[in-house]
């Protein structure tokens, strides 16, 4: 997921991406913890997601008046 595509989701969007990218590593950790997967990497690209995300909201928060610009 790119930023750029992160920055269109509406608030609720982001909401539901970021919950679900957080299941998700989970999800991919305890498989990885019980065999290996199949592509390690998923791990560090859901990560990466969830910190983009959490940036992305962390900048709507302190920033509230570019969203009544757009």
């Amino acid at each position: 997921m790119k930023s750029s595509e992160i920055r269109e989701l509406t608030e609720k969007d982001l909401e539901e991406r970021l919950e679900n990218e957080e299941t998700m590593l989970v999800r991919l950790r305890m498989n990885h913890a019980v065999s290996p997967l199949d592509n390690p990497q998923k791990i560090v690209e859901t990560r990466r997601n969830i910190a983009r995300l959490k940036t992305e909201k962390r900048a709507r928060q302190s920033n509230p008046q570019s969203e009544s610009d757009k």
